[in-house]
């Protein structure tokens, strides 16, 4: 056995790789040849021979060296394997179980907001600093539960919002779930509240969708006293309709007035992070109204940057409720038409009245392709129909906008009645 005279004058002499001092039960003292001692329990578990770590000499002494010894044994002889358990309490050990609400949150966010767009990631730690901090930020995640969580929700559907409150649950729960991921909770009290929050009744943007609302619409555009600017914005979101952020941001170095091209880069679409880096422009074809219209906007805003920019400051676009006022000051109130409702108008009267094929309009939209698969293998942008889509959707809006809507004329009907749009046909 060793005493701890042994201990403090053992030495490894020059040119050997270490010392051994064995002690009692397995238990020994290694000594490098830099000077360093570490104090080390030999076993047998499962047949093969191991050993467990006890410490540094002489920050743990003999006495103590003997007591984890010891301690190791017992675990040895309950049929654990020490080593095993060791790595188990180190790896639980490696996040801070009392960790609050407020920093798991934070670390949570810095994990994820690397594949989240910059514009999602602000919005949802804002979310949780304003609403959620406050009340929970500085609680254990293991002590909060459903009821409070509940609470503080219902602070914010007081103040009569319906969807942020769902969508405070929603990141809560991602909240919790990494909670019980990292060990600082067992489980997510956010998955006993479903159905406990007052619905979100959703409805759909309002949209003229009748051919003779159309043409009311199309001529309260062309009638438009407002500033010309405007009204170029309104006329292009009905003759494009892409997403009124896209039309109010469009910059002339995006367009191709020659190729009857706008290309709009993949950093400004509704995509991922990880799909707007990666992805492609996304093309509209223009038809001669548009591009007249654009033509008429060059003498106006064509040295700058954008084609509608605010009249401000020419260096941001126009703002986002620009058109939205333009519509009331033409009659269409926010229960009838908003500026996202071109999107609906031109997808529902070109299937109804234009015979056009669904996934040629749906690539106009920029809508992602349905199913996990849809956008990793298929990615037909049908160009050329989308041109004659176009062409097609300007000259019925200019035929509905210079008469009353009658009957088709005969020579534009299909055999089945519907309204024939040529070179529009489905794709085979």
């Amino acid at each position: 056995m060793l005493t701890d005279k042994q201990c403090k004058n053992a030495s490894c002499d020059a040119g050997r790789p270490r010392v051994r001092l064995a002690d009692s039960g397995g238990l020994y003292l290694e000594v490098s040849p830099s000077g360093s001692k570490r104090w080390f329990w030999k076993y047998r578990f499962d047949g093969k021979e191991k050993r467990l770590a006890l410490g540094a000499y002489p920050d743990l002494g003999l006495k103590e060296a003997r007591v984890a010894r010891d301690d190791a044994r017992k675990q040895h002889q309950s049929g654990a394997d020490p080593v095993l358990t060791r790595q188990v309490e180190r790896l639980s050990s490696r996040f801070d179980a009392n960790a609050s609400f407020e920093v798991t949150a934070r670390e949570f966010h810095a994990t994820k907001k690397v594949g989240w767009s910059d514009h999602y990631a602000k919005r949802w730690m804002e979310r949780l600093e304003k609403d959620i901090f406050p009340w929970l930020g500085k609680l254990p995640l293991s002590q909060i539960g459903a009821p409070m969580l509940l609470q503080t929700l219902r602070r914010v559907e007081a103040r009569g919002t319906r969807e942020l409150p769902h969508s405070l649950l929603e990141a809560c729960g991602q909240v919790f779930r990494y909670g019980v991921a990292t060990g600082r909770c067992e489980r997510s009290p956010a998955s006993d509240l479903r159905g406990a929050l007052k619905p979100v009744l959703t409805r759909h943007v309002s949209a003229i969708v009748e051919p003779d609302q159309v043409g009311d619409l199309m001529r309260a555009i062309d009638s438009y006293h407002g500033h010309p600017v405007t009204r170029a914005a309104l006329l292009l979101s009905a003759l494009l309709f892409q997403r009124p952020g896209n039309i109010r941001q469009m910059e002339w170095a995006e367009l191709d007035l020659e190729a009857r091209m706008w290309a709009i880069p993949s950093a400004k679409m509704k995509r991922t992070k990880r799909e707007k880096i990666n992805g492609r422009p996304h093309l509209v074809p223009l038809a001669t109204q548009a591009v007249d219209a654009l033509k008429d906007l060059m003498p106006l805003t064509g040295r700058g940057r954008y084609v509608f920019p605010s009249l401000i400051s020419a260096k941001r676009p126009m703002s986002e409720n620009t058109v939205r006022v333009a519509l009331r000051r033409l009659g269409f109130d926010n229960e009838t038409m908003t500026p996202h409702g071109f999107r609906a108008m031109a997808r529902t009267v070109m299937v109804e009245r234009l015979n056009v094929a669904p996934d040629v309009i749906e690539a106009q939209l920029a809508h992602g392709k349905s199913g996990p698969l849809g956008a990793a293998y298929d990615r037909a942008e049908f160009i050329e129909q989308r041109r004659e889509m176009m062409k097609a959707w300007a000259d019925y809006l200019d035929e509905l906008k210079t008469k009353p809507l009658g009957r088709p004329r005969e020579k534009d009907r299909t055999a089945d009645g519907t309204h024939r749009t040529e070179g529009c046909a489905p794709p085979a």
